[in-house]
């Protein structure tokens, strides 16, 4: 089977590509490195140096053919959305909408999106969330991710085209980028292995529903191989973690000495969150076998290499 993956040089997708390869699947790789990097890629991938909102992709789709997409390209800070929602909605709406427009045209059999299991339930009416829960964006991010999974249905109905949507818990692990403003593993990481003083956002006690990488790429896996129905899908391990606990976590695996020093809170960001994550369990044969202390000591031998 030929899977295209946008954002394959990505954090995220570069982990997905590699899992694909490992199965034996023809991957073919979109991104356009605005947050992606060369050395995440996959040699083995096909790839285009492309953005997804780029008329040009529909050559690649005449050209290549492929039987599935996986499209995990996104403008994907919550802070830059509030900042600048038209950017946010170009990319994660019309860049989309070109995605999915080829896959109908170009008889994809099945596209595999990824949304927010955070971001579009705003703050929860009750925990942990499930699927049916009301989606109630505060940030134009999550207002962005969700739209698209109305886009999706609406294309199964009218034309037929099977879907998929994997609403992520937070996602941490090697690749992630320790300079950018999302990712507080990897930015507080980086930061303590260099010495420097990490921040927390607010009081700490915001909570998140941490899943390591390769547990994600394996729910991608499952997606793509597993008979189940169209529909969304929480990935996560249903577990609250607070960031304060994260601190000290990483504090005690690195050795950092810094102690802990609070910062402003940011606008857009949900409080309490964590999911539910029992249909994936039953539909596709997925639930988390990393546990939150290996995947730290992971991810901190990681950035520890040279």
């Amino acid at each position: 089977m030929k899977v295209l993956v946008t954002g394959g040089a990505g954090f995220i997708g570069s982990h997905v590509v590699d899992a694909y390869l490992a199965a034996g699947q023809d991957v073919i790789v979109v991104d356009n490195l605005s947050t992606g990097k060369i050395a995440n890629l996959n040699p083995a991938a096909k790839f285009y140096r492309l953005d997804i909102r780029d008329p040009e992709l529909a050559n690649v789709f005449e050209k290549e053919r492929p039987d599935f997409v996986n499209h995990h390209a996104a403008q994907a800070a919550v802070r830059r959305s509030v900042e600048d929602p038209l950017f946010d909605a170009d990319v994660n709406i019309l860049g989309s909408i070109n995605l999915i427009e080829n896959a109908r045209r170009t008889g994809v059999k099945r596209f595999i999106y990824i949304s927010s299991g955070g971001a579009i339930y705003g703050e929860p009416q009750v925990l942990p969330c499930d699927e049916t829960h009301p989606i109630v964006p505060i940030c134009p991010y999550g207002a962005t991710k969700h739209t698209v999974e109305h886009y999706l249905h609406m294309y199964q109905v009218t034309f037929g085209l099977a879907y998929t949507v994997l609403r992520y818990a937070n996602v941490y692990g090697p690749r992630q980028d320790p300079n950018g403003e999302a990712g507080v593993v990897a930015i507080f990481t980086g930061r303590m292995l260099n010495g420097q003083q990490a921040i927390i956002n607010g009081d700490g006690e915001n909570t998140r529903d941490f899943v390591y990488v390769g547990d994600i790429a394996r729910a991608n896996l499952l997606a793509l191989t597993v008979v189940h129905s169209c529909g969304a899908y929480n990935i996560g391990c249903g577990v609250p973690t607070s960031i304060n606990q994260i601190f000290s976590m990483l504090k005690r695996i690195t050795g950092s000495p810094m102690p802990e020093v609070h910062g402003p809170a940011k606008l857009g960001e949900t409080r309490q969150i964590y999911l539910n994550a029992e249909k994936a369990r039953q539909e596709l044969g997925w639930e988390p076998e990393v546990d939150l202390e290996e995947g730290l000591r992971q991810t901190v031998e990681y950035f520890r290499r040279p």
